[in-house]
């Protein structure tokens, strides 16, 4: 099938030949006949990198009445960076429709300049949703008139506490207009978004509901905690071209692992919520142009990335959530190509790949790390290649090559090799002449799932009456779920501070590292608010809130000693 067989127009189809697109993606294939109907809502599940973006940005242009002044079109979308990509990509379609008016907004820019571009009225707009919510408040978008309006990473937004303001949203546009919905998981708050706000929708899935793309191969190595670091860089060593992305748990962590790296010399940055939008930038401009060669992340500072020659993503801890695992791994494998997703797992962690392997229906290749043979000979091997594919400049390289062969003509051609690749090599050889064998040797059966206490066994448990036992209470589609030992928390920012609970729960997952799950209930108050999170997540929340700052305004958390809950100032805090 071509993309002349889908119904779009003579210049899409122009634009798409331009930019190499040759046949559809699945997605695409499925999904554009559908839209370019425009008479039904629409979710469409698929993982990251399958041209989801092709899928609806065709024919959202190809909708657009570039003949009215109104908006028509908002794409809504987890993060700064997906948002300019998925703006880049649009103008790109739209190449050869001239009058069709494309504008991006996004926090970490200037509003004054971002307002002064919508007040042309745009045809479509793509936004985070923080921002559009701004904007909203401040009359410099209307949303009365849109005819359609794309979630896409549905999933992402919901996991970074962006509930409140996609239910918001929604709420400001027509009755009329057509939802279409994109997400490569499928969690009950997507569903919920889909029950609460779409009619009837079209749905369709490119393999399984919360499934790992097939082209991505899953290694897992069993190490002891000791040997974390060093099982990371035999990984790396034995895998010479990886262009890859290493995912942390916590920002600390993260900052770790990245230094350690550039100090064993190799080309290494971190990405991590302390880290300004302008470094944030840098970071990432060396990235995609290959000067780093190595990314490590948290998951809320890589949500959003896109990036198409990953090879590799090393899980250095693996994720709370088994949806974030699906996330990371969609990392690698893009636009059709094959990639590995590896997992370093402790001996008290191997219950967690059989939950993996049945949640999202893979299977975990148990392997050997390798051993300093192994990887010397690796090394030694991809760097004769690279020689070998050289290009030699004879003509610049005639003046001084007479000079070169008089002071190495004592030996005889196989002493310069030997000496040439000694010079680049005996690095490797010094550090994995004496290397230990690290791998924990562990049974041939597969590690078991570990059966989970059912709610009511759980809640039978009695309680303890010290600060931390009242339960927490985390959202779950419109529910509360009870999970003990809690630690409430002060925080000086309230409604006066035009926040809301969104806003809160970014703040401590970007800023600890924490997955929105262990956050309990946020109580706003005018000047002032009251927030839970999971007590094992209490020193690691206030340690790294000391000094944060939200919207610009420094804030300051302090535990609250005894958890009493009312509207009023919790006492000895």
């Amino acid at each position: 099938m071509s993309f002349k067989t889908l119904g779009l127009c003579t210049e899409l189809l122009q634009s798409a030949d331009e930019l190499g697109f040759t046949s559809p993606m699945p997605i695409q294939e499925k999904a554009i006949p559908i839209l370019l109907s425009g008479e039904k809502d629409f979710v469409g599940l698929a993982q990251t990198g399958t041209g989801k973006t092709c899928a609806f940005g065709l024919p959202l242009i190809q909708k657009i009445d570039n003949t009215s002044p109104h908006t028509q079109g908002i794409v809504v979308c987890p993060t700064r960076e997906l948002c300019l990509q998925i703006t880049s990509d649009l103008k790109n379609y739209a190449r050869h429709m001239k009058t069709i008016n494309i504008v991006a907004v996004y926090g970490g820019a200037s509003i004054v300049n971002q307002i002064r571009q919508l007040k042309v009225k745009p045809h479509i707009i793509v936004a985070t949703p923080g921002r559009l919510m701004d904007m909203m408040e401040r009359k410099a978008v209307n949303l009365s008139q849109i005819n359609y309006a794309v979630l896409d990473e549905a999933d992402e937004m919901l996991n970074m506490g962006f509930q409140e303001d996609i239910n918001h949203i929604l709420k400001a546009t027509p009755e009329h207009r057509k939802i279409w919905l994109f997400s490569a998981t499928m969690p009950r708050g997507v569903a919920a978004i889909a029950k609460n706000y779409l009619k009837n929708p079209v749905e369709i899935t490119v393999g399984a509901k919360n499934e790992s793309p097939k082209n991505i191969s899953h290694k897992c190595y069993v190490i002891h905690e000791k040997n974390r670091y060093l099982a990371l860089k035999r990984i790396i060593d034995f895998t010479p071209d990886m262009f890859g992305l290493i995912f942390c748990r916590t920002r600390k962590d993260t900052q770790i692992v990245a230094e350690d790296l550039m100090k064993d010399g190799y080309q290494a940055e971190s990405l991590h919520g302390d880290l300004s939008q302008s470094q944030r930038d840098y970071v990432m401009r060396k990235f995609r142009q290959g000067t780093v060669r190595l990314l490590v992340a948290t998951d809320v500072a890589a949500r959003g990335l896109d990036v198409d020659d990953i090879t590799h993503v090393i899980h250095y801890n693996l994720p709370d959530e088994m949806e974030t695992y699906t996330h990371r791994s969609g990392r690698t494998a893009r636009a059709g190509k094959s990639g590995a997703s590896i997992a370093l797992i402790n001996t008290k962690e191997k219950y967690r790949i059989g939950n993996l392997e049945k949640k999202v229906n893979i299977k975990f290749d148990f392997a050997k790390l390798p051993d300093g043979k192994e990887i010397c000979q690796k090394q030694l091997l991809s760097m004769i290649d690279k020689i070998m594919k050289t290009d030699v400049n004879h003509k610049e390289m005639e003046e001084y090559f007479p000079a070169v062969c008089d002071a190495l003509s004592q030996f005889d051609k196989e002493e310069i090799i030997r000496r040439f690749v000694s010079s680049e090599f005996n690095q490797f050889l010094d550090y994995y002449r004496h290397a230990d064998d690290i791998n924990v040797k562990t049974s041939k059966e597969r590690p078991q799932i570990k059966a989970r206490t059912s709610v009511k066994a759980r809640t039978s448990v009695k309680e303890k009456s010290s600060p931390s036992s009242r339960p927490l209470k985390v959202k779950n589609n419109g529910k509360r779920i009870r999970i003990e030992k809690t630690q409430r928390f002060f925080i000086n920012v309230g409604r006066l501070d035009k926040i809301n609970e969104g806003a809160i729960v970014r703040l401590i997952c970007d800023k600890s590292g924490i997955r929105s799950g262990m956050i309990g209930e946020i109580d706003l108050n005018r000047e002032f608010s009251f927030f839970e999170v999971e007590q094992k997540a209490a020193a690691q929340v206030s340690s790294s809130l000391n000094n944060a700052v939200l919207d610009g305004r420094p804030v300051k958390v302090q535990k609250v000693l005894k958890n009493k809950k009312n509207t009023k100032r919790d006492h000895n805090i």
